[in-house]
């Protein structure tokens, strides 16, 4: 029931609150330059990572680069903000018509600045993994936080067996979770 699980996603979008305690922990965990990024996320966004950084907590987890990532996960969504109705054709067409979606969202060799947005939208929902570990390095994470982040969308990451794959497991798990 996947198409179950986007439409409460998408609920849960457009009626979020942060949770003020969520996010003064955020705030403590990250440096000052994490949190001017992670700051820089739209609402939605900041939510599902606190969403997620708060499931690994009840969870039990304390690994300090799991955690971060968590929260900073996202960030490479800032090269292109999407809407919600942007946010709900990417899911569907991932969902309907994944093959068309894949190849909607790899980057013409020209650019893609003038792009229809909702073409824009598709890129970066392939590419922000990898521009987010780039913009999170930038902002001084730690090698193990970046690999993490650049990996969070990778399949083939998800049976896990080395401790770096243990926790992209457990933070892919959460990011489609919440």
């Amino acid at each position: 029931m996947r198409i179950v699980y986007r439409v409460r996603q998408f609920w849960r979008i457009i009626s979020l609150k942060t949770d003020p305690q969520k996010l003064e922990q955020a705030k403590a965990l990250l440096t000052d330059g994490q949190w001017v990024l992670f700051q820089q996320l739209q609402p939605a966004e900041q939510s599902h990572s606190l969403s997620m950084y708060g499931k690994l907590i009840e969870q039990g987890e304390s690994q300090f680069d799991l955690l971060v990532a968590a929260l900073l996960h996202d960030v490479g969504k800032l090269r292109h903000r999407m809407n919600p109705v942007e946010r709900t054709i990417v899911v569907l067409a991932k969902t309907l018509v994944p093959a068309q979606a894949a190849r909607w969202g790899i980057p013409p060799s020209n650019g893609w600045d003038r792009l229809p947005g909702w073409r824009k939208a598709f890129i970066v929902a392939r590419n922000h993994a990898e521009w987010g570990a780039q913009m999170a390095r930038e902002a001084e994470v730690s090698p193990l936080t970046e690999s993490l982040i650049r990996k969070h969308h990778d399949p083939a990451c998800q049976e896990a067996e080395i401790a770096e794959n243990s926790l992209l497991r457990k933070l892919w798990l959460v990011d489609n979770e919440s």
